[in-house]
This record gives C-alpha cells, sequence and structure tokens, in this order.
C-alpha cells in the first residue's frame, strides 16, 4: 500500500473536465432553446457547444452544463467566432 496524501485523493475525485466528445443527454437538448430566439438547438460534439443556427450563436458547456446565457456565447462568423 502506498500513502496518498490529501492531494493526490483529491484529484482522484475532482471530476474531468467535459471533453468536446462527451455526448449531452438528448432529453436536454428536446426541452433547451436558444435565449434569444427561442428555436431549436443543435449539439457540436466536435467543440463542446450547442448551436443556434437563428441567432449565430454557440453557447458553451462547461463541467457538463450548458451555459445558456447570451453573454457567454460565442458568434459564428465562419472563422472559429468571437466571444460576444
Amino acid at each position: 500500500m502506498s500513502a496518498h496524501s490529501p492531494e493526490d485523493r483529491s484529484a482522484e475525485t475532482r471530476p474531468a473536465e467535459v471533453k468536446p466528445t462527451q455526448r449531452v443527454d438528448p432529453k436536454l437538448l428536446e426541452i433547451l432553446v436558444c435565449p434569444l430566439t427561442k428555436g431549436p438547438l443543435r449539439y457540436d460534439a466536435e467543440r463542446g457547444e450547442l448551436i443556434s443556427d437563428r441567432a449565430g450563436l454557440a453557447y458553451p458547456i462547461r463541467d457538463g452544463i450548458p451555459i445558456m446565457l447570451i453573454d457567454e456565447a460565442r458568434t459564428l462568423d465562419g472563422q472559429g467566432g468571437t466571444k460576444r
């Protein structure tokens, strides 16, 4: 048995950051809408974002939680976007 410091244990129990390839619950996608247009969202697995094509915005997903704030969304401009 090797001794672990409390720091080692906390790193083991700390949840991993959301990976872009992590899936979003389809039921969640069914109920979430763009806060600006009230339109549908699609999940971009590569970037780990929820996309509103109508608004031209990409909402980030942090720690598995969609951040549905317009001020936190990235604008879609065809070049990776810029933060609004």
